[in-house]
């Protein structure tokens, strides 16, 4: 069974290093990594996490800056990682959609270098809704043509508060699924509960392009959400992912693997429902 890590993130090492000048910088990362305890991860730290806890292949994200120049700057690191270990890595391109014809191009460059798709969008902290589909709909366009995902961050509209919780909450989710339903839409954090909606047979429908990552999940839900997903949307849609460095990967894909699953949906959800959303090429 190959395990894959759908949802993880890596900065430069001078993100890291200038921590405080990248906050003065964009203040969505401020309010997210202003905090020196709040770690962030270089592409060394993530392979010597998944060469700890068994994990082959990492789906690697930068961040959602508000900055088209910062989105590329990243890039450029995420792109270099991927080739460096594309036995082990799979890079995200992240792109400002409000940033127009330039967001498009950079899309395009990013995928002919070897990106796997885009993500992870962050609405807050870059100005938009999911539901403004005027803003950002060229990006969910050329996602539907090119057949390439779209991983963007989903919060639910309850419970405790977090930082980065933000507000893309199901209603909006809903509304760029109507407009987009051919585009390949993943939701990190189960899409804010999202999938519950799945339920409705309209919503169900709608979302046939729908996935579900589990990213940060034990500071959501307890780890029976693994079990009630799958019974409600499919296993075959649900795409395990630790939004490492926030969650210790080993420690989560042991919780997960410990589940009554099916041996057939255990190894779709560890691995290969990822491998043939993001056309990684493993075994």
């Amino acid at each position: 069974m190959v395990i894959v890590d759908g949802h993880t993130h890596i900065f430069p090492p001078e993100v890291r290093q200038r921590r405080e000048t990248f906050c003065m910088l964009d203040d969505y990362f401020g309010d997210l990594y202003g905090d020196p305890s709040s770690r962030i991860a270089t592409v060394e730290d993530l392979l010597a996490e998944m060469d700890e806890s068994g994990v082959d292949v990492s789906v690697a994200c930068g961040f959602g800056w508000a900055s088209h120049e910062l989105c590329v700057m990243h890039n450029e690191y995420l792109l270099d990682c991927a080739r460096r270990f594309p036995d082990r890595l799979a890079a995200l391109a992240t792109v400002q959609p409000l940033a127009g014809e330039q967001a498009i191009a950079e899309v395009q460059r990013c995928l002919s270098a070897g990106a796997k798709g885009v993500g992870e969008l962050m609405p807050d902290g870059q100005g938009y809704r999911l539901s403004e589909l005027r803003r950002i709909g060229q990006l969910f366009e050329l996602a539907a043509q090119e057949g390439f995902p779209i991983l963007t961050h989903a919060s639910e509209p309850v419970g405790h508060h977090y930082s980065g919780k933000g507000t893309v909450t199901p209603e909006t989710v809903w509304a760029l699924v109507q407009a987009f339903p051919e585009t390949r839409i993943l939701l990190a954090h189960w899409g804010g509960g999202y999938l519950f909606f799945e339920l409705m047979p309209e919503v169900k429908r709608a979302s046939a392009n729908v996935f579900y990552d589990s990213a940060a999940s034990t500071y959501l839900y307890s780890t029976e959400i693994f079990l009630h997903a799958a019974r409600i949307a499919g296993a075959h849609k649900l795409v395990w992912a630790s939004d490492y460095p926030v969650l210790r990967q080993g420690r989560f894909l042991a919780r997960v693997q410990d589940l009554p699953l099916s041996e057939e949906e255990r190894s779709a959800i560890l691995g290969g429902n990822a491998v043939r959303l993001f056309g990684l090429g493993v075994d």
